[in-house]
């Protein structure tokens, strides 16, 4: 097993072994671009709604990474997915 396989955790290791039984397809290809766009805005998070003086929002409480978009996002995605 490569150095970087050893170093991932058990969930990340999940995630890429994962991805590696979808065979070649356009399927794969989309869900893979799908995964990388949607962990690269979960790791630096964007919002529409990004103020001049770079506040995030309209509260000063607000993190980006509890990001309601975000997280409205991915409960709606799992929805889906858990009613098929």
């Amino acid at each position: 097993m490569s150095e970087v396989m050893e170093t991932l955790t058990p969930e990340e290791r999940r995630i890429v072994l994962a991805l590696r039984e979808i065979p070649p397809s356009p399927l794969r290809e989309l869900y893979a671009t799908l995964v990388a766009e949607l962990t690269d805005f979960a790791a630096h998070p964007t919002c529409g709604e990004m103020q001049a003086d770079g506040a995030p929002c309209t509260s000063a409480e607000a993190s980006c990474d509890q990001c309601q978009k975000l997280e409205s996002l991915l409960e709606g995605l799992r929805s889906r997915l858990q009613t098929g």
